[in-house]
Formats: structure tokens, C-alpha cells, sequence
């Protein structure tokens, strides 16, 4: 898919996604053709949350499928999302997850592949997540399998800068949490 194609992609569509049994976690989101470097694979959807709004909600013992925005915005994938919300975390992952604004300057999430993708090969992305300080890596186990899997979902210390460049360019950061 080119650049101009993103400007077709209706919102809530993915047809190049489906969603399945994972291997690495619960449900995950798989390839339904074969794809190109650079193919954009669907936005991501939900409710938007203010900062405000995050702040106040109680997210305990809930599945929640939330993406920090670089305007400090946060999407729920759980409420009103598509299947983009099922890619599961690697630390080798295929795809990138890119922060953009859309033709009427609204923040947006679209996933974009990194590598050739089969057909039904699993679409993963690295989370790259962050954490209060009091958080252990062992609290965000990773089970990607790789050859460079780090354990954890977690930027780790020797990653120490990584989570402000991805920030700065606005490659957006995905927290999947499961807690109770």
C-alpha cells in the first residue's frame, strides 16, 4: 500500500489483519495476504482519553488496550477498536506502530509493516513500555521467543533513552495490561 492509499483506509478497516489464537498471548493479530516493507495495515481505534480522564478512571482488574499519544491522549482499543488492538508484543517485531496526523489534524495510530509478511504469519510490535517506578521488569514478562528477546515488555536501562526517541518521533507506545 502507498502513502496516498492511508487517505482511502476507512476507519475500523483492516483488511489486511485478522484476529486469531497467538502462540505468544491469548488472541493476536495475523497477516490475511502476503505484504510488502512499508504496508499500512490498519489505524488504531477506540475512545479517546484525556489525560484528565485517564487519571481518573480505575483501570484495575481490567483488560485494557490503551496507546499513549504524544498529546498525552490515550485511545482504548477495548472500547470501539478493531483488530489492530491484538498485536501482541516482540522485541524482534515486523511491525512499527507510527504516530501521524490525519487531514483534519486529529492524532492518529497506523501500523506499518517493517518486513516482507506472509500470509498468516502473527503481526507483532514492540511495546516498548514504560512503568511507575516501583514496577519490576518480572511484573511485564515478555514470551516472544526471539533470539533478542529482552524478558520484559519493559524498556529496559540499556534501552535507557530509547522510550524518549521513540516519543520524539512520534512512533506511538502501546500499554496492554492484564491485571486480576
Amino acid at each position: 500500500m502507498s502513502r496516498r492509499s492511508l487517505k482511502t483506509l476507512k476507519r475500523s478497516s483492516t483488511p489486511f489483519v485478522r484476529v486469531g489464537a497467538s502462540g505468544v498471548h491469548g488472541l493476536g493479530a495475523f497477516a490475511t495476504c502476503s505484504l510488502p516493507t512499508g504496508a499500512v495495515l490498519g489505524l488504531y481505534e477506540g475512545r479517546r482519553y484525556s489525560p484528565a480522564e485517564v487519571a481518573a478512571l480505575d483501570w484495575d482488574n481490567q483488560l485494557t488496550y490503551l496507546f499513549s499519544l504524544t498529546n498525552d491522549e490515550m485511545i482504548d482499543g477495548a472500547k470501539g477498536g478493531n483488530a489492530t488492538r491484538h498485536f501482541n508484543h516482540a522485541c524482534d517485531p515486523n511491525c512499527e506502530a507510527i504516530e501521524e496526523y490525519d487531514e483534519a489534524g486529529e492524532l492518529i495510530v497506523k501500523f506499518v509493516t517493517l518486513v516482507p509478511i506472509e500470509p498468516g504469519e502473527e503481526l507483532f510490535i514492540d511495546y516498548n513500555l514504560t512503568a511507575d517506578d516501583d514496577a519490576r521488569a518480572s511484573d511485564y514478562p515478555c514470551h516472544c521467543g526471539s533470539d533478542s528477546c529482552r524478558g520484559t515488555m519493559l524498556v529496559t536501562e540499556a534501552e535507557g533513552g530509547q522510550h524518549e526517541t521513540v516519543h520524539q518521533t512520534q512512533t506511538a507506545l502501546v500499554f496492554v495490561l492484564h491485571q486480576g
